[in-house]
């Protein structure tokens, strides 16, 4: 049976859901610490974009990833998770009209953020304020890109809360695929708004375009890296 076969569309299909949901079981062991989410996010993003692209092992990958990005990542998680905490308490207990706009405008400042922020961190090499300004320059210039993941990420909440109350015997299923298998959607989104900044990865060398501002630059050479360009200690 040719679907059966290991190059098949079927099985390739079926590999990236067994990552998704390893790569999830990983996120959510090592997110258990609450202050780790950061690291998790961009360590799952990073080991699902080598899964798919046929790079190594996930669980290599991901824990390579949790360690080199947990500084950065973990101060980024404490900006997203205390304003991401802010909002939700201003949609639950402030109901005061006047708020209405200030509060859809910063939510949506914050899922810009949120959305492009940790792949960015965990994607190329850069400061932590250029990983954010770029975050907000990508998610703007593509946003359709933006506009999708937040559409996956709305989808998989609301199954969350219509299993909670209609079906609660499916959670259980829901948090097995959990957010791993939302990243293994976003990931391919990502990575099409972003190729002309990573297609020369597999080069010899690396890309040099500035349109709209780079993720990363070498101050020595004027030269722009994905961190798989970069040299491993």
């Amino acid at each position: 049976m040719k679907f059966l076969s290991p190059d098949s569309k079927f099985m390739e299909g079926w590999t990236n859901l067994t990552d998704a949901i390893w790569v999830n079981i990983l996120m959510i062991v090592t997110s258990l610490p609450i202050v780790t989410v950061g690291a998790a996010l961009s360590a799952g993003q990073t080991a699902l974009r080598k899964s798919q692209s046929g790079q190594g092992t996930v669980t290599r990958n991901y824990f390579a990833a949790f360690r080199e990005n947990f500084a950065k990542s973990t101060l980024l998680w404490l900006i997203f998770g205390v304003t991401g905490a802010g909002l939700i308490y201003s949609w639950i207990v402030l109901q005061i009209t006047p708020l209405l706009v200030p509060k859809i405008a910063f939510s949506i400042v914050w899922l810009i953020g949120f959305e492009w922020s940790f792949y960015l961190q965990a994607r190329f090499e850069n400061t932590l304020g250029g990983t954010l300004r770029n975050a907000y320059i990508f998610g703007v210039v593509y946003f359709p890109a933006t506009l999708a993941m937040v559409a996956i990420d709305a989808l998989f909440i609301a199954l969350l809360v219509g299993a909670w109350f209609v079906m609660p015997q499916g959670l259980f299923l829901l948090v097995v695929l959990g957010y791993g298998c939302m990243l293994a959607l976003h990931v391919p989104i990502l990575e099409y708004a972003l190729r002309k900044y990573t297609r020369a990865d597999s080069a010899t060398e690396p890309a040099n375009e500035a349109q709209p501002t780079p993720p990363a630059q070498s101050a020595s050479s004027g030269e722009y890296f994905t961190r798989d360009q970069l040299p491993r200690k």
